[in-house]
């Protein structure tokens, strides 16, 4: 079985981002840094930066993220966003709340036209958001 997973690109804010995610949707956070791997950095300054960090929650979300190293070029993020959704009002009003705290509410979350609830942010990381509640169906 295939999986999709966001995976993040940071600078130098990885291990602080995914210790924030873990904080927000809870679960497990495995990090492994360059410096646990003979080569993989060229200044061994970097040595502690994120190579790779995998947060599994509960809810069964898989999110990934990393340090970009000085030797590799680096784009803020731009032009997606990372999606929550479903049903659990309470679960979902908890996840917005955490997001946003240190971040920029876009949208806020509230009715949109189509029901239920949505609302957009970028958290403090520059990682933008949407959360929505399904409409219910009746």
């Amino acid at each position: 079985m295939a999986s999709l997973n966001p995976y993040l690109s940071f600078q130098n804010q990885a291990r602080d981002a995914m210790t924030f995610y873990q904080g927000v949707f809870g679960g497990d956070l495995d990090i492994s840094t360059f410096g646990q791997y003979e080569g993989m950095v060229q200044d061994p300054a970097e040595n502690d930066l994120v190579m790779h960090a995998q947060l599994t929650s509960p809810d069964g979300f898989v999110l990934m993220g990393a340090d970009t190293p000085t030797g590799m070029p680096y784009s803020t993020p731009a032009g997606m966003s990372v999606s929550v959704s479903g049903d659990d009002e309470a679960a979902l009003q908890g996840f917005w709340d955490r997001l946003a705290d240190g971040g920029t509410v876009v949208m806020p979350f509230d009715t949109p036209p189509w029901g239920g609830r949505f609302g957009m942010l970028t958290d403090r990381f520059g990682i933008d958001w949407m959360v929505a509640l399904n409409a219910s169906q009746g």
